[in-house]
């Protein structure tokens, strides 16, 4: 099963997870990053370096969070097939990632 970002990086865009991903499946939105599922080798490296926890094994996604799953692959098919390269190192986050990593509790 391939990992999900959910919507809890919208707002966010800590992109902690893309430098330990080994296959480079992460893909980059102006306001948070997606995994694209046949990409994704299932290795959760991701998964324990994101601050507010906002991603999941596919199977596990919470209730709350189950239209990001449809949402994150879809994006990251448009953005590869149009030719983006995956995010493989880590960026700044937004600007507004302190404020949101509180609101989430985090």
């Amino acid at each position: 099963m391939p990992h999900v970002v959910t919507s809890k990086c919208t707002g966010c865009k800590f992109t902690d997870c893309v430098e330990v991903c080994p296959v480079a499946c992460f893909y980059e939105l102006d306001n948070q990053v997606v995994i694209h599922p046949e990409d994704c080798i299932d290795c959760t490296a991701c998964v324990d370096v994101c601050p507010v926890q906002a991603i999941y094994d596919e199977s596990n996604v919470p209730a709350e969070f189950q239209a990001d799953t449809e949402f994150n692959a879809l994006k990251a098919r448009e953005l590869k097939d149009s030719g983006r390269e995956a995010i493989t190192a880590k960026k700044d986050p937004l600007p507004t990632a302190a404020q949101r990593k509180a609101e989430l509790g985090y």
